[in-house]
């Protein structure tokens, strides 16, 4: 699943509400928001939530906040009445902290609710789910870093999701966006501190396909359309690739197409199953030209020198020598290049073109 994070203020509320209306009709189903930042105003809380909730109703998405036992009261809620939360729109909250054992259970019984994924123990879960944790109900969720060089590493993300996915749970992590940067320090809101500055569908398809994550939020107010474009892709189990060198017939041919890539994957190349046939097709003859040295990226079709291998599209994942038997037919954009280590063993992928 994929979604967006928007902030309690009241001046942006228009903003949100345009962005989530854009969102939703990009396919994208969840919402984020947060009752404790620092920069708004607490007592504007209960009739923006109260807003925002209608507004995920209307647009058929999920709405989870971060939520604390503080918060509650500055929603003129306390324990006995927080499920009214559940009645203005919410799937659910994160809790955070300040929440006791008893609580999260009951609090999993009633609606969704987030737990911390970076310093949630197995012992604490085992004990949780003893209790009485419904599990189903239960979402990992990772934080995201305003700050500079605070975010977290991948090795460790990994390590902590798969221990969630043993254990049934789902998990969560943050992208940044690339156009309007939250403040106030304006320098996105990733998970990972490899994905600051880095394209959100990049950063969604490492997260979703290298770092076992389920869900995954833009934790920016916005991204371009160009990205949500490319982040519906990823709704659709399909990795975007932009490439160069579209106008090329044989490119040509596959554009707008989803491929596969082998379920017995090469070290050095992405296959595609559904090229193989390309050669068979009427009196095509994949003679051979633009032989050249083929650099990471370099997408490739086997010409006719390669007898009943002509016609195999690739795409070089490491830097390849030339080869006389091989065309050269297009080139993956450098920003989208990290992508590739992404195309794993049965991986859809698809190109788009750009001249």
């Amino acid at each position: 699943m994929l979604g967006i994070s928007v902030y309690l203020n009241k001046d942006r509320m228009e903003q949100n509400a345009a962005w989530i209306e854009k969102a939703a009709g990009y396919g994208l189903k969840s919402i984020f928001t947060s009752l404790h930042i620092p920069e708004d105003n607490p007592a504007d809380y209960k009739e923006l939530l109260q807003e925002l909730g209608t507004l995920a109703k209307q647009h058929h998405m999920e709405l989870m906040a971060d939520v604390s036992p503080r918060s509650l009261s500055f929603l003129g809620l306390d324990w006995d009445t927080y499920e009214k939360l559940v009645e203005w729109g919410l799937a659910g909250i994160r809790a955070d902290y300040g929440f006791t054992t008893e609580q999260i259970v009951e609090l999993s019984q009633k609606m969704k609710i987030g737990i911390n994924a970076s310093t949630v123990t197995k012992e604490e879960l085992l004990s949780w789910i003893e209790a009485g944790l419904k599990a189903e109900n239960v979402e990992a969720w990772h934080n995201f870093y305003p700050r500079p060089e605070t975010g977290l590493n991948k090795s460790f993300l990994i390590e902590r999701n798969l221990m969630f996915l043993e254990m049934g749970i789902t998990t969560m992590a943050f992208v940044p966006g690339d156009k309007d940067l939250r403040g106030p320090i304006f320098a996105g809101l990733p998970t990972l501190e490899e994905h600051r500055g880095q394209l959100p569908h990049v950063a969604a398809a490492e997260l979703k396909y290298s770092c076992f994550t389920d869900k995954i939020l833009i934790g920016d107010h916005s991204v371009s359309d160009e990205q949500l474009e490319l982040l519906t892709f990823l709704t659709e189990e399909t990795i975007p690739l932009r490439v160069e060198g579209g106008s090329l017939p044989q490119l040509k041919e596959f554009l707008g197409k989803p491929l596969t890539n082998r379920m017995d994957p090469a070290r050095d190349v992405v296959r595609a199953v559904e090229s193989r046939s390309y050669a068979l097709k009427g009196d095509k003859q994949l003679t051979p030209e633009n032989q050249l040295e083929r650099i990471r990226g370099t997408v490739t079709m086997d010409n006719q020198l390669y007898g009943r291998y002509a016609g195999e599209l690739q795409i070089a994942v490491n830097n390849l020598p030339r080869d006389e038997k091989v065309n050269c037919i297009g080139k993956v954009i450098q920003s989208d290049l990290p992508l590739l280590a992404n195309i794993k063993a049965g991986q859809k992928f698809q190109f788009i073109v750009r001249d």
